[in-house]
């Protein structure tokens, strides 16, 4: 794609700030353009990137002026530019693309596979990938790891420590999802070990942590769909119309769109009135499946969806944790993605994790304006792009573009339910996460309660360096 191309992008906001929003999603694109240079970002010194790395690892805060008047000679600037492209990822398989992995089967077929028929390669990658997991997850509960992804072929999670995201307790958040996981969930830990590969129990291989048998599932809460329904008790008319036109929109008929919720008569199954009017014999009653499908209605019409969007707080990521470890739908059983463990990204080093770098490169040219050309430089960088990466990019850019930038944004759209809020509104979020390895302008970013809902930012400017931006 032509980057100096007009690009239609929505109005934005006309109250500058000097924070824009957090936001949760990860990136897959982002094309920076302005007035001014980015040569300054390219073929950096072999010094400057060691340095950029060393910075990343040491957790190291690079203080800049507010404006730089030379940025191809400031060796700070690019320093911290190299250390703001810094990522971690597993496994690390330098011949297949591992993030997105929800719809990708396309762009890996025909990779090389060696572990797609082999059962005990099989084994040997969850298990180092177990591994992985297990040591971010104590990172994050250490508050060490401010957050971490879990990418599947099937769906998303999101850890986030205690403290960010306006939560006093750690957090996560798994999207999308199907009624059938969150029945899993629910029934997670109930009964006896079974002994499975990875479980961590007293009397299974990996005895790493306490065995979950007598846990009571997992406790979660669907915000979205709670929300949702909250709305429909304060204004029940609006809602209707609402379904109704958005039913019609998904394909369904007038009838289903139309068709009233379960009253609470029916829901606790009760026939006495049958019985009363003397047909109770007559009269064939719904089994109880059924009435278990009609109360579930409504989760079940937000499957694969962002309304499907499921929290857990607190203790329960920790058996969420050993839900993922154990969860066999988590892992392909077919196509290219067969027997490949889920891609872990961190903004942090972790057990298994592999240094990455996401990929940045300027573009100078010209571009058609009322009355002529003007010069329009273009600086894009390729991800996965985490959220701290967003923020740090635009602490760089600010002083090095002198405070005007533009920035359009291409989000990986299953993840953008993440905005959701994590913490009930009475709830504060606590600092407490110094040692992180986050600069402390982006960890305030990140502690504050999401606002963003399922959406996610697409432009984000700059000018006099104060933010603009649009969802």
């Amino acid at each position: 794609q032509d980057l100096h191309l007009p690009v239609a992008v929505p109005k934005v906001p006309s109250s500058p700030r000097q924070e824009f929003p957090a936001d949760w999603s990860i990136k897959t694109r982002i094309v920076f353009t302005s007035s001014q240079p980015f040569t300054w970002a390219e073929h950096l010194k072999a010094q400057e990137e060691a340095q950029g790395f060393a910075q990343h690892c040491r957790a190291t805060e690079t203080p800049l002026p507010q404006s730089v008047q030379e940025p191809r000679l400031c060796t700070e600037l690019r320093c911290a530019f190299q250390q703001s492209l810094v990522y971690w990822a597993h496994p690390s398989l330098p011949w297949l693309p591992l993030f997105p992995r929800i719809g990708a089967d396309r762009r890996m077929a025909g990779k090389a596979c060696p572990w797609a028929q082999d059962e005990a390669l099989q084994q040997v990658l969850m298990s180092d990938w177990s591994v992985s997991l297990t040591s971010l997850y104590n990172l994050l509960r250490a508050r060490l790891c401010p957050y971490f992804y879990v990418c599947s072929p099937q769906l998303s999670v999101l850890f986030r420590a205690a403290g960010l995201a306006g939560s006093a307790v750690p957090t996560a958040a798994v999207a999308p999802t199907s009624r059938g996981l969150r029945q899993a969930m629910r029934s997670e830990g109930k009964g006896s070990c079974a002994g499975a590969p990875g479980h961590w129990g007293s009397g299974c291989a990996t005895a790493t942590h306490r065995c979950l048998a007598s846990a009571t599932g997992i406790e979660f809460s669907l915000p979205l769909v709670e929300g949702g329904r909250a709305r429909r008790q304060k204004n029940p008319e609006e809602d209707s119309e609402m379904e109704s036109a958005e039913g019609l929109r998904a394909g369904s008929s007038v009838e289903d769109a139309e068709e009233p919720a379960p009253s609470d008569d029916d829901d606790d199954g009760s026939f006495s009135w049958l019985e009363e009017m003397g047909v109770q014999d007559e009269v064939k009653k719904p089994d109880t499946i059924s009435i278990q499908l009609r109360k579930e209605k409504r989760e079940v019409q937000v499957d694969h969806r962002a309304e499907s969007l499921v929290l857990v707080r607190g203790s329960n990521t920790f058996t969420l944790l050993n839900f993922l470890i154990n969860c066999r739908s988590l892992v392909a059983g077919a196509g290219p993605q067969a027997g490949l463990p889920p891609t872990l990204l961190s903004p942090v080093a972790f057990r298994g994790g592999t240094m990455q770098t996401l990929k940045a490169r300027s573009v100078s040219g010209r571009a058609r304006v009322p009355g002529g050309f003007e010069d329009v430089f273009s600086l894009e960088v390729v991800g996965p792009i985490l959220p701290h990466a967003v923020h740090a990019l635009a602490l760089v850019l600010g002083p090095a573009q002198r405070g005007s930038f533009r920035a359009l944004l291409s989000p990986h759209e299953p993840s953008a339910a993440f905005n959701t809020r994590a913490a009930p509104p009475q709830e504060a979020g606590h600092q407490g996460l110094p040692a992180c390895g986050l600069h402390p302008k982006t960890l305030d970013q990140l502690s504050q309660c999401p606002t963003l809902g399922k959406s996610s930012l697409r432009l984000l400017e700059m000018k006099d360096y104060a933010y603009t931006w649009k969802a």
